[in-house]
């Protein structure tokens, strides 16, 4: 689950939304940077958000990989209503306590008439169960995303309770976040890293431990 690189709304401080943005020029070096760590996972498929600044993070892995993308509009960021353009010490001023409470409930709707992270956990989690039947046993889907988006959709691919997801801590522009498909005996994933900048190395007994070891 990889977020998009930065924005000029992002320097500033603006709510972005489904506002389509594309990237300044420290994202598109962000971009390239990670795409040089990531191509040697090795990707075996790319899907990404139908916005810009998505596409445009997307394009040097695209370039070093050779594989053609598919853009889900299920993988969007969260609409967000009357908030999108504004700045946060605008937000902070205006709708402080709307803000402050969209934060961890999970039913409430961002700008009044935006989306719930419910709902927008949903559409994310639909665009992955997509993507994931073309994919070999040991293949990597990049999610190429929004920081918002990729909150709600962790929270929903881990199990935990939605009331909880708002202690996944805020994704920074072009960080990425790791995913492993569980045994059967257990949950359906496992969150092996989170808003990193590196990829995971191979720990011992990473799994389930014989009996006599636990």
């Amino acid at each position: 689950m990889w977020r998009h690189g930065r924005t000029s709304w992002n320097a500033e401080q603006r709510f972005q939304g489904q506002t389509d943005i594309p990237l300044d020029d420290v994202g598109v070096f962000q971009a390239r940077r990670a795409a040089a760590m990531l191509a040697s996972l090795p990707p075996t498929s790319i899907i990404c958000s139908d916005l810009m600044r998505t596409r445009q993070t997307a394009e040097p892995l695209i370039e070093l990989t050779g594989i053609t993308p598919h853009v889900d509009e299920g993988l969007r960021e969260t609409f967000a209503g009357e908030w999108e353009g504004k700045t946060r010490s605008v937000l902070l001023a205006d709708y402080g306590d709307d803000l402050s409470r969209w934060s961890f409930d999970p039913h409430m709707r961002a700008g009044a008439t935006g989306e719930t992270r419910l709902e927008v956990a949903d559409r994310f989690v639909a665009a992955v169960d997509r993507a994931l039947p073309d994919l070999p046993a040991d293949g990597v889907l990049v999610v190429v995303t929004h920081g918002g988006a990729a909150r709600a959709g962790i929270g929903r691919l881990l199990g935990l309770p939605p009331e909880h997801w708002a202690a996944l801590g805020v994704l920074t522009n072009c960080s990425w976040s790791v995913l492993l498909e569980n045994s059967p005996s257990g949950p359906a994933w496992r969150l092996q890293e989170y808003n990193a900048g590196s990829l995971p190395e191979s720990v011992p007994f990473d799994g389930v431990w014989p009996a006599d070891d636990r």
